[in-house]
């Protein structure tokens, strides 16, 4: 490998959405940092494999659905 190339390897603290912390080793920020999560890995449906809900705003999707009953969706 080539020397100093690399970027620096060192312990950060990852902060959950709901307030839990861990640490682990990342090329983020610096020695220490905490990194604050917007989307928590823990109760996504993307990373849980859980079914996604549809949020019904302003009746939109009811709109939709009454738009095209009569074609079986």
């Amino acid at each position: 490998m080539k020397k100093d190339i690399h970027p620096d390897y060192h312990t950060i603290t990852v902060q959950m959405t709901d307030g839990t912390t861990y640490e682990t080793r990342s090329t983020y920020g610096a020695e220490g940092d905490t990194l604050v999560l917007d989307i928590d890995p823990s109760v996504h449906p993307a990373w849980t494999g859980g079914s996604t809900r549809l949020m019904d705003t302003g009746g939109r999707v009811s709109k939709f659905k009454a738009k095209y009953e009569g074609l079986g969706f």
